[in-house]
């Protein structure tokens, strides 16, 4: 398995129980696909440097992983589909 970085924002809107669901759903989907999530840092809501779809402010979250490509798939797919994220990236470390 390889060592990723990986960073997400979530819509400063979000309330904190959805938020903290929508952090533990990214979570498992590396440890459902045989893959460790080793630290978890909420950076918390943060300025944005541009405007992302009317929001000047968002929610960061960094995740280090040790994952399968499936497993980073599976992430990039849920991102993509989940309205309250409004950007992603996974980098490997």
């Amino acid at each position: 398995m390889k060592k990723y970085e990986v960073m997400y924002i979530i819509r400063p809107e979000v309330e904190e129980t959805e938020r903290n669901n929508l952090i533990e759903e990214v979570n498992q989907v590396f440890t459902k696909n045989e893959s460790t999530v080793t630290k978890v840092s909420e950076w918390g809501l943060r300025e944005l440097a541009y405007e992302i779809d009317n929001c000047t402010k968002g929610y960061y979250v960094l995740l280090n992983v040790e994952a399968t490509p499936k497993a980073v798939a599976e992430f990039n797919h849920i991102a993509n589909i989940k309205e309250a994220i409004i950007r992603h990236i996974v980098v490997a470390d």
